[in-house]
């Protein structure tokens, strides 16, 4: 259910871009999700389908690009890839770890068609 408001506010800032763009309509949204950031990809593409509607990005493709959760050891600074740290650090065995990535949740980029496209589009 967390899903609907952070999808509130991604399509408050496509449109927000959009419109100073003067597209016409949105065709494509990149959003970049973090292994660990608790976001879901079926339910932020549910609810934007839902909030879309009559708006310029109704019907724009999602596009989900997955960061995997990667730790840094505070002890040796090794970095490992989430998955590996069941025992902690996999060089050192220090448990002070820290996630250097994959918390990412943001829209990468948008592409949107301009009235000069659907101009040309119709002749």
């Amino acid at each position: 259910m967390h899903e609907l408001p952070i999808t509130q506010h991604i399509l408050e800032i496509v449109l927000r871009h959009a419109e100073a763009a003067r597209a016409t309509r949105v065709t494509d949204v990149y959003l970049v999700i973090g292994q660990l950031s608790s976001y879901v990809d079926e339910s932020v593409q549910f609810y934007w389908d839902a909030l879309a509607r009559g708006t310029l990005a109704e019907g724009a493709q999602l596009h989900f690009e997955p960061v995997k959760a990667e730790v840094e050891c505070q002890a040796c600074g090794a970095r490992s890839a989430w998955s590996q740290i069941a025992a902690g650090c996999p060089r050192c065995g220090d448990l002070r770890l820290k996630a250097v990535a994959g918390e990412e949740f943001y829209v990468r980029a948008i592409r949107v068609q301009e009235p000069d496209e659907v101009e040309e589009s119709q002749r």
